[in-house]
Formats: C-alpha cells, sequence, structure tokens
C-alpha cells in the first residue's frame, strides 16, 4: 500500500490509557514514583494523571480489568509508555526517584538520539523515562541518514547528576 498521507509535523501522540488491575496501587506508582499529578477521578474505576497541569497525559482505569492478571511478556499489546524530559539534570532525577522506590530497572541505554531507562509499572506495563539531545547532535551517516545506537548508559554517572 503506497502511503498518501502525512500527519501533520505538529501531531504528537496526546495521552496513553491502560487497563491495570488495581486503580489505587497504579495511582500511587504513578503519583510517587514517575511523579504525575492526579487531575481527575472518575468514579472508583478510572484516573486521569499528567504533568505541568495538563488534563490528562495518562488515563488509568479498571473497567475491564480489576484483579485481572498481568499478561504473559510474549503477548501482544503496548510495548512501553514513553516519558520524556526536557532535559538531562530531569531525566536523573526522575531515574533517582525510581532508584529510591525500589523500581527493578529492567534496561538502559544510549541511542545517540536519545539516552532512556526502562522498567515497568505494577501491572507490567512497559516504561522508558528519556530525555531527547538536540537534533543537531543526532548521529548520521555520511549521507545525513539518522543512525541510532543501542549503546550502554552511564547510570551511574546519570545518578550522579540527581
Amino acid at each position: 500500500m503506497t502511503q498518501t498521507y502525512i500527519a501533520p509535523a505538529g501531531t504528537r501522540i496526546g495521552h496513553v490509557h491502560l487497563k491495570v488491575s488495581d486503580l489505587e496501587r497504579s495511582i500511587a506508582f504513578y503519583r510517587d514514583v514517575i511523579g504525575l499529578e492526579v487531575m481527575q477521578r472518575y468514579g472508583a474505576q478510572a484516573a486521569f494523571l499528567s504533568a505541568g497541569g495538563y488534563h490528562h497525559h495518562l488515563g488509568l482505569n479498571t473497567w475491564e480489568s480489576a484483579g485481572g492478571p498481568r499478561p504473559p511478556r510474549n503477548a501482544v499489546g503496548l510495548y512501553h509508555t514513553a516519558f520524556l524530559y526536557p532535559d538531562r539534570e530531569g531525566l536523573a532525577r526522575a531515574f533517582r526517584r525510581a532508584v529510591e522506590a525500589g523500581v527493578e530497572i529492567e534496561g538502559a541505554a544510549d541511542h545517540g538520539v536519545s539516552e532512556a531507562i526502562y522498567f515497568s509499572d505494577p501491572d507490567g506495563n512497559g516504561i522508558e523515562l528519556y530525555r531527547d539531545r538536540a537534533p543537531e547532535d543526532w548521529p548520521r551517516d555520511a549521507e545525513g541518514q539518522l543512525q541510532m545506537v543501542n549503546a550502554r548508559l552511564n547510570l551511574d554517572a546519570l545518578l550522579e547528576m540527581a
């Protein structure tokens, strides 16, 4: 199929809405570990959280999933939700918060264009905390094509910034 439509450059992913098994546990995780604020609760089955006062970046609900099991790792679905921090210092502080909360870090990488840390929420939904480098610093080949990498990220150096 030939692509005839390209989304406008200003298009963004506005929010992610997750099915969770325990709403209160998930609110606590995204509030206390990720640092989002609860903007609104929708009864006892849903909540909407954000950063910076936006109406919501993250929706959580138990409408069809209350008490449900974690999906197996090989199941289809969302791989992770990525939280973009404005700078390296912001990423460092978010990483320190996760470490101090006892979150098990599952991976970290320097992608050339960004630095990223990976772990899971209490329901097994993947989380990425990251910061972008300036576009002029992105690695490119001789023809100018983007060359993302998967190199080791020095987590100790990152923690020292927090």
